[in-house]
């Protein structure tokens, strides 16, 4: 007992210590007196009264001057946040200008943006980002930008502006953010937020910003909440807008589909069918901490089409949140369960059933800060449709930091109430707790409750725990140590869970270097990486990897990664890679091997390619991805990538290989910032479909947004070999408009 309470004390203390490892000199933003003129070209005497920011290089040359000179400055007055940036160029004809697309990712290209910790939380943040085409990406950040890029939700979008101009000396710009748009907390009227800010150079492959950032946190140290500078705004006070958006939606689908003899394929009465809606949604700022979303016969239509992907795997796939109604500060509703995609929350439970949309006749959310907690509620009623009933969801999501500011504890409480009866619900409690330097501790508990399940509470059964403990580091000694249980009736209604009835651990270490200004490469690592899965029902092996790798990153941005995987999988019931071969129930154990390779995107031409050779299950396996990317203009873009798999079973008497082809080309052309076009093409040969998007986009301004979308499926082969095969399967138009009214 006495040890329990040693060991206690002393992370106690080392949690205290924290804040004063990570406190650094707030700076006061000055209110602009005058007037500016909104176009571009920070010029205006208004703006020398203004806070003047200094970049350093984060990479090639940590710490180093810029190699070109920036001005950066920030102030404020009644409505805005205003920042005006020269950013100057010895040589213009080098600025890369690759896109104008909306929410274009900007990871190489010229640019510049900020990231605003509005609640100075550490945590969570908020950016906005331009290039020199006056281009506008914003997306929200949480979880301090660990977790690959999934903390990075690029679907977010607010009201905002941006104008640039380019001269003889480089290119310069005006951002406005609304006070509106930012949800903050004021004490005795000072708003205190996080600042980062970011400017990419492409023709070095520089990046420069504001704070210094330390490359030893790897590319996502430019996006971290937890190195912003603190600054403070005395006397902002936002508007509170309302928000109302209805949506017309108009268009016609021609459906062929199998009868259920599956003799033949018969058109869908009627033929073709017409399509035709309307709704409201309405945002309104009930103070500078909360927003209340309401909606009304929701709109859902797919505007944007899911990647193809081919499941080689025993488990589901997992496709992100697209819709925007659930974008408003989703990482509120955030609750993982390890991995990429667990969730104890997955939006896209609702309005889909069974890959089909269903209708929601409305819902409500409600998110920000109330007094120290964050909170995000959400209520949403879908319809009747066919053989699914009508269904209530509900979430409730609390979180707030304690002892220092990287460190959070939370809960969550969600259902889901089927009108014919069914009953499911499920609670979870977590902390994440910054024990001392860059050593982070997670824990979590959840259960889920399911009335066709006889859910026994006081058991395992229906329980989930995780336990994290890692090293937030790629320079010099880092770990992650992770131990997951997941019972065997944890069924969460309104969640994903890949895999369940399992427990098991995993970990990495790593070592990483950061060589320096001498040296051509800009970092690169050593590590291995280890799971084992056990199921629970009767204690065998679900799975097992142990992964050595090496990775690195050159100073003009090429990437590569190699590894060995040995794996073994124990598959507890047969299934099915195809329609002809099965991977029977059994012990495997195989071993491949895995090499990547990309280059710098801010090039006319760049590339990522991936090859793979080794055994598979009873069998073998070699394929390779590549993708190549062609900025023929800032107008125009265009892409493909091809994708191939060769299986073979060579002891197996039939049916003993699999060829998987998977093709998509992408073209983008875009008139201005405000009107594009995009062509998407699909074809994975296993499935014999043809999927191609079109889509024109019309936004003239936040809020306002025309588009017109055609989707075609079609099979290939089977019409060459079968004359009765209709010609398609699916062809849709489609016109969309929302537009925003704002009182």
């Amino acid at each position: 007992m006495k040890t329990i309470k040693t060991f206690v004390i002393i992370i106690t203390l080392s949690l205290l210590a924290i804040d004063n490892l990570t406190g650094q000199e707030t700076i006061k933003i000055n209110r602009i007196e005058g007037q500016i003129v909104f176009d571009g070209n920070p010029v205006e005497d208004e703006w020398d009264n203004t806070s003047i920011f200094s970049l350093v290089q984060f990479r090639p040359d940590f710490n180093n001057d810029p190699s070109e000179a920036s001005e950066v400055r920030v102030g404020f007055d009644d409505q805005y946040l205003w920042i005006g940036a020269n950013l100057y160029m010895k040589d213009p004809s080098k600025i890369f200008m690759a896109s104008k697309k909306r929410d274009e990712r900007l990871n190489d290209y010229d640019a510049f943006g900020i990231i605003l910790d509005t609640y100075n939380d550490k945590q969570n943040g908020l950016a906005f980002y331009t290039a020199p085409t006056g281009l506008r990406t914003d997306y929200a950040i949480s979880n301090d930008a660990t977790g690959g890029f999934s903390f990075m939700n690029t679907s977010w979008n607010t009201y905002w502006d941006v104008k640039t101009i380019i001269d003889e000396t480089g290119w310069h710009l005006e951002m406005r953010i609304p006070f509106s748009s930012l949800k903050f907390k004021t004490e005795d009227d000072i708003a205190t937020m996080g600042l980062i800010i970011t400017r990419n150079i492409s023709s070095n492959n520089e990046t420069d910003t504001y704070p210094a950032l330390d490359p030893k946190y790897g590319w996502n140290a430019i996006y971290k909440p937890s190195l912003a500078a603190t600054i403070e705004i005395e006397g902002a006070k936002p508007t509170k807008p309302v928000y109302i958006s209805p949506y017309v939606i108009g268009g016609l689908s021609w459906d062929w589909q199998m009868n259920d003899p599956e003799s033949d394929y018969v058109k869908n009465d009627p033929y073709p069918k017409r399509m035709a809606n309307a709704g409201l949604d309405v945002k309104y700022n009930i103070n500078s901490n909360l927003t209340l979303d309401l909606t009304a016969n929701t709109d859902f239509a797919q505007v944007e089409a899911d990647d193809q992907r081919v499941n080689l795997s025993r488990y589901s796939l997992f496709f992100p949140e697209k819709r925007q109604f659930f974008q408003e500060r989703s990482d509120l509703f955030d609750f993982s369960l390890g991995g990429f995609s667990d969730n104890l929350f997955y939006s896209r439970n609702i309005g889909i059933s069974r890959g089909t949309p269903v209708g929601i006749l409305g819902g409500a959310r409600i998110t920000g800060r109330i007094g120290n907690w964050d909170m995000g509620f959400l209520d949403m009623q879908t319809a009747e449709q066919e053989d699914t009933p009508g269904e209530n969801f509900g979430v409730l999501r609390m979180k707030r930091q304690v002892i220092n500011q990287n460190s959070f504890v939370g809960g969550i409480i969600t259902s889901r109430l089927g009108m014919e009866g069914h009953q499911n619900f499920s609670y979870g409690i977590d902390g994440t707790f910054r024990l001392f330097g860059d050593d982070y501790l997670t824990v979590k508990w959840a259960q889920a409750y399911d009335n066709e399940l006889s859910t026994k509470m006081n058991s395992l059964d229906p329980s989930f725990m995780l336990f994290n403990w890692e090293r937030r580091s790629e320079k010099g000694f880092a770990y992650r140590l992770n131990y997951i249980y997941s019972g065997e009736q944890f069924r969460p209604g309104v969640g994903f869970v890949m895999r369940g009835g399992i427990q098991g651990l995993s970990g990495r270490i790593l070592y990483g270097w950061l060589p320096g200004q001498e040296s051509k490469l800009f970092r690169y690592n050593i590590s291995l990486s280890a799971n084992q899965y056990n199921n629970l029902h009767d204690g065998k092996l679900e799975s097992m990897q142990v992964s050595p790798g090496f990775e690195l990153s050159t100073k003009k941005g090429i990437f590569s990664r190699f590894s060995v995987e040995l794996q073994k999988e124990g598959v507890a019931w047969d299934f099915n890679l195809s329609d002809s071969i099965k991977i029977s129930a059994g012990d495997y154990t195989f071993t491949d091997a895995r090499l990547m390779l990309g280059t710098n995107s801010a090039k006319m031409i760049s590339y990522n390619i991936s090859v793979n050779a080794g055994q598979f299950y009873d069998g073998l396996r070699a394929g390779t991805n590549a993708r190549i990317n062609f900025n023929l203009s800032s107008s125009f873009n265009l892409s493909a990538s091809y994708g191939y798999d060769a299986i073979r079973f060579p002891e197996r008497d039939v049916n003993n290989k699999l060829d998987i082809h998977n093709l998509s080309l992408r073209a983008l052309y875009m008139l201005n910032t405000k009107l594009s076009a995009s062509f998407l093409a699909q074809y994975i040969n296993t499935e014999d479909q043809l999927l191609t998007n079109f889509r024109l986009r019309y936004n003239p301004r936040e809020g306002n947004d025309f588009y017109l979308v055609y989707n075609d499926n079609r099979g290939i082969y089977n019409n060459i070999i079968d004359s009765e095969s209709p010609r398609f399967f699916n062809k849709t138009v489609m016109v969309k408009y929302i537009h925003t009214f704002t009182l």
